[in-house]
């Protein structure tokens, strides 16, 4: 049975985990973060994951959260990370929301936020801006395909979004 969560996907940097820690806040739910989970379980940070073991092994990490949430978790926030989506149940999960926006804007939000050098920095493909648009448009039709919902960002206010996935996903 699906869970009454709402996901947020999206691309790295996109503003996942600050909308939804707004998201929560404004609307009184619990908020979680796949990403955050992981680094906790494994006492150490994503890229240290990727360099000591790989990409596979954090899929597999990623998998192991979907499979926990969709035990244990309902009626929360959850902020995905970038590769989340491609979570075999992710669909009994909860109601999945794109937060959609261009490669551009993304990395312009990335390198004007205050403080632009840690949000880089955490985010170390931005430092092959090939590769990061090559992963972007590898994945831009992916979330689209597994959205219930997709949500626009560019040139829209923080309180126009949250009242968008509020009304698109029935919480308001």
């Amino acid at each position: 049975m699906k869970k009454k969560n709402i996901l947020l996907i999206g691309f790295m940097g996109v503003g996942k985990g600050t909308t939804a820690r707004a998201f929560a806040k404004r609307y009184g739910l619990y908020n979680i973060d796949t990403d955050d989970l992981i680094e906790s379980r494994e006492n150490r940070t994503i890229k240290k994951i990727f360099q000591k073991k790989g990409e596979a092994y954090f899929r597999c990490l990623e998998q192991e959260t979907a499979d926990w949430i969709e035990c244990c978790v309902d009626r929360t926030l959850i902020s995905c990370g970038g590769g989340f989506y491609q979570v075999k149940n992710l669909k009994n999960l909860g109601t999945v929301v794109l937060l959609d926006a261009s490669y551009d804007w993304i990395y312009h939000r990335l390198s004007h936020a205050k403080n632009a050098k840690n949000k880089l920095a955490k985010r170390p493909l931005f430092a092959e801006p090939k590769k990061a648009k090559k992963l972007y448009a590898q994945r831009e039709k992916a979330y689209k395909k597994v959205a219930d919902l997709v949500v626009s960002l560019e040139g829209k206010t923080m309180e126009a979004i949250l009242t968008e996935i509020a009304e698109g996903t029935g919480i308001a």
